[in-house]
Parts: structure tokens; C-alpha cells; sequence
């Protein structure tokens, strides 16, 4: 009897010790698997999958801390889904700006002097699309597959592309000018799939590398495919719509070449897959993003000051147009090249923007971009005042030069504005954030269009030239330089 007694003793305690035993490792894993539920700074009930490290006295139970799965991905430099997110946007953003200002040289030489008044009709056209399907554009980079709609919208590029051919076939603006309302269409559909995967695709601290790098190559597309726009027109004018039609067909092989590189991007999770369209998605704001700017009052003045850059950008190109081909005659070959000095700058600035930045949002890059930009436009109001006519060589390689630090405040000012507005909003709002941000930087360009318009008849009503639109666009830059003060921020 005794010997069965100390038995069932020694199984009872066996028993204990393994529950123990198990108790401890269960007590183990939960303890090094607790997440961080903190709520971040720039997302309002956001929940972080980073875990945090647990202290403990017991040097057994000390454990790796788990990773999130982006942190795995390979560094910017060597990312081909990132570089190939970064070629077909820049082709894309190239042939854009290629076609749009071969519509607006159009505009202006085709028909004369009163050409002008039609490039604002054709910036209004190109940006129209952004105001009013911008918000269905962000609802479906967060209810489908952002990679699908890129790659879409490059398919439906070479569409685009092949109209333009048409178009000038056809004869007279209006063709043309239809098919610059379908190519931003088209635009408006990719904007917010384009910004909105790069935090999903790539490191967070990353970001601002990889913002400075998008905004760059943009930028650069931007310019110098308006750039190239006047010397292709000028070479083919003698073939005159012969010749437009190739510059077309050149753009549709770079919308094919840009079509393959987007094969290259980075698969990622749909971000709502069951989210519901409602009406109030068309304007660009519905309910979750409109608390979630009621919470956070820099992203409100974020969006603003972007969409103002955008307003102060629409408005250039089209000033530049008209300032280099009817107040000083230069024609559209050296008028691009101004053109283009902005865009060497931009890509100067963004580039010093993102290796300043250094893992954080760093908005005093945006006051110091604002006092650039307040006194290279005043600069430019001078020397268009002070240059004799005929207009020498120098004059123009002083405005050039004036242009390109133009340009290096424009990348360091816009860079933070992005990389805040990419962080700002949770995972499940950042398509719809994106498409928000496009809905008001286009209404910053629709503005510039209005803008010019009603400038090009003020001062010509009040016999003064185009070139003080230059100090006017000081004047509305200077508020952002002298008060937009907000915190330095980590990521």
C-alpha cells in the first residue's frame, strides 16, 4: 500500500513538473510575442506589426524579436521592383509632358498669336480628369490590386498614344486636345496606385530615398520631355503634320517600353478588398479620410501647400511658353531649353532633399525651398525688365540659370510635403489619402490655367508684359515661407 502510495505520488508530481514545464513555455511565447499597440504619431489608431522586446530577469527566455516581413525586402539600391516602379513612371510622366506641350507649341504657332489663349483651355483639359475622378481613383487603388492598375494604365497609355497619332492626322486643335483630356484620364487613374505602393512595397525607411528618387525622375520627365517637344517640333516643322505624327509614334514605342517595366512591380496586398464604393468618394474626401484630416491639421495644410506648388508650377510652364516666344522671340527651341533648366534643378533639389532628410520629414527643407522660390521669381521679374531686345545670349543663359535654382527649391520644397502625406494615413486609407492629394493638386492646376487666363487679359489690358506674372507668383508663395512652421519628425 505504501509503495503504491509513493507511485501515485511520484506520477502526480511528474504530472506537475510537465504542466509546469508547458505553462512556462506558453507564458514564454506570449511574452515575446506582444505587439506594439502604441498609437503612431502620424496614424490615428494605427497598429504597428513591429513587436516590441520584452525585458525579463531570465536570460533563457530572451528570444529574436520577429521582423516585419517588409524589413526583408533588399535595400533601395539593389530593388528591381522599385527601379522598375521608377522607369515606368518616369516614361510615363516623359511622354505626358512630351505630347502636352507639343499640343500647347501647337497652340501657339499654328494659330498665331491668339493661340495663347487656348493653352490655358489645354491645361484645363489635361487637369479636369484629376478633379473629378481623383476620389473613384483612390477607392480603387485601395479596393483592387495597385500593380494591376498600374499595369493597366500603362496598356491604356499606348491606346492614348495612338489617338495622338489620329489626332493630328485628323487636322485643326480640337482633336488634339481631346486626346490630352483622355491622356490625363489616364494619369488620374495611375497617380494615386503610383504613390500609394511605395509604402507597401519598400522599407519605411526607405521613403524618403525613395520619394526624392520619384520625385526626381518626374520632375526630370517632366521638363525634359517638354524640352524635347520644342526641338522635335522644330526639326520636323517642314513636314509639318507628317512630322507631329512621328513624334506620336515615338511616344507610343515608349508607352510599350514602360508597359514591360511595369511588369517589374512589386505584388502587394489589396488594401480593402471589401471596400464599398459611396458617393462621396467622387469628391476625393469620404468619411474616414475626412477624420482623419479633422485629427491631423499639418495634413490639412500639407495638401494645401502642395496643390499651391502645383498652382505655382502649372503657371510657370505655361508663363515660360509665352515669355520665351512672344515677349522676348527666342522661339520654341531655346524657350524649351528654360524649360529645361527647371528641370535640372528639380532634379538637384529632390535628390539634396532626400540626403537631408536622413529618416525623417524635415520641413524646414520646405521654408527654405519657399524663400528660394519667393526670390529666384523675383530675380526672373528683373532680369525679363532689365534684357535690351534683340534679346543677347547672355540675358538668356542668366534666366536659365535663374530657372534652375528655381528648380533646386522646387525638389527641396515638394520631397517632405510627399513622404509626410505618404505616412500620414493608415494602410487601409492610403490609396484614397493619394487620391485626395491628387484631387487638390490638380485643382492647383485648373487654377493656374484660370489664373494665367486672367492674367494674360489683365496685363494686356494694362499694356504691361507677361513677364509680371513672375512676382505674382512671389507674392503667392511668400505666406508659406514666412508661417508654415511644423515639427521635424522621425519615421
Amino acid at each position: 500500500m505504501h509503495e503504491r502510495d509513493s507511485e501515485k505520488e511520484r506520477t502526480t508530481g511528474r504530472l506537475i513538473v510537465s504542466a509546469a514545464r508547458r505553462h512556462e513555455k506558453q507564458s514564454h511565447r506570449l511574452l515575446t510575442a506582444v505587439p506594439d499597440v502604441g498609437r503612431d504619431r502620424f496614424s490615428p489608431g494605427h497598429r504597428s506589426d513591429k513587436v516590441r522586446p520584452l525585458a525579463t530577469s531570465n536570460p533563457d527566455m530572451s528570444m529574436s524579436m520577429p521582423v516585419d516581413p517588409a524589413e526583408n525586402r533588399p535595400s533601395l539600391s539593389r530593388d528591381r521592383c522599385f527601379w522598375g516602379m521608377t522607369a515606368t513612371q518616369l516614361l510615363g510622366a516623359f511622354n505626358d509632358n512630351l505630347f502636352k506641350q507639343l499640343v500647347l507649341l501647337y497652340c501657339l504657332t499654328a494659330v498665331g498669336k491668339q493661340g495663347g489663349d487656348y493653352q490655358p483651355i489645354a491645361f484645363f483639359l489635361f487637369s479636369i480628369p484629376f478633379v473629378f475622378g481623383s476620389g473613384f481613383s483612390g477607392f480603387l487603388a485601395d479596393r483592387y490590386s495597385k500593380r494591376s492598375l498600374i499595369v493597366g494604365c500603362k496598356f491604356a497609355e499606348i491606346a492614348v498614344m495612338l489617338a495622338g497619332v489620329f489626332a493630328f492626322g485628323v487636322g485643326g486643335l480640337w482633336p488634339p486636345l481631346l486626346v490630352l483630356f483622355l491622356m490625363g484620364l489616364q494619369s488620374t487613374v495611375f497617380g494615386p496606385s503610383k504613390y500609394g505602393i511605395l509604402p507597401e512595397m519598400l522599407r519605411a525607411r526607405d521613403l524618403p530615398s525613395a520619394n526624392g528618387i520619384i520625385q526626381m525622375t518626374t520632375f526630370v520627365a517632366v521638363i525634359f520631355g517638354g524640352a524635347l517637344a520644342g526641338f522635335l517640333k522644330e526639326l520636323t516643322d517642314e513636314h509639318k503634320v507628317a512630322g507631329l505624327q512621328w513624334i506620336c509614334w515615338g511616344c507610343v514605342g515608349l508607352a510599350v517600353v514602360g508597359t514591360l517595366f511595369s511588369f517589374l512591380v512589386r505584388r502587394t496586398p489589396v488594401a480593402v478588398p471589401d471596400l464599398k464604393f459611396t458617393p462621396s468618394m467622387i469628391l476625393g474626401i469620404d468619411r474616414p479620410t475626412r477624420a482623419l484630416l479633422r485629427e491631423d491639421r499639418i495634413a490639412v495644410k500639407v495638401l494645401l501647400i502642395s496643390s499651391l506648388f502645383w498652382f505655382v508650377g502649372g503657371t510657370c510652364q505655361q508663363l515660360v511658353n509665352e515669355f520665351g516666344i512672344y515677349q522676348w522671340g527666342i522661339g520654341e527651341a531655346k524657350t524649351s531649353l528654360l524649360l529645361a533648366s527647371i528641370g535640372v534643378g528639380i532634379a538637384f533639389g529632390c535628390v539634396s532633399a532626400s540626403l537631408l532628410s536622413k529618416n525623417r520629414i524635415n520641413f524646414g527643407l520646405v521654408t527654405g525651398g519657399a524663400w528660394g522660390m519667393v526670390g529666384c521669381l523675383g530675380s526672373l521679374w528683373l532680369i525679363a525688365r532689365e534684357a535690351p531686345a534683340p534679346v543677347p545670349e547672355a540675358w538668356i543663359t542668366a534666366a536659365a540659370g535663374v530657372l534652375l535654382l528655381l528648380g533646386f527649391s522646387a525638389g527641396i520644397f515638394v520631397v517632405p510635403l510627399q513622404v509626410f502625406l505618404q505616412v500620414c494615413p493608415t494602410e487601409d486609407l492610403k490609396g484614397r489619402m493619394m487620391g485626395t492629394m491628387n484631387l487638390i493638386n490638380f485643382c492647383g492646376i485648373v487654377a493656374s490655367a484660370l489664373a494665367f487666363f486672367a492674367l494674360r487679359n489683365l496685363w494686356a489690358q494694362l499694356d504691361l508684359p507677361i513677364s509680371w506674372t513672375f512676382p505674382v507668383l512671389a507674392t503667392v508663395v511668400l505666406p508659406v515661407a514666412l508661417l508654415f512652421r511644423p515639427p521635424e519628425t522621425k519615421l
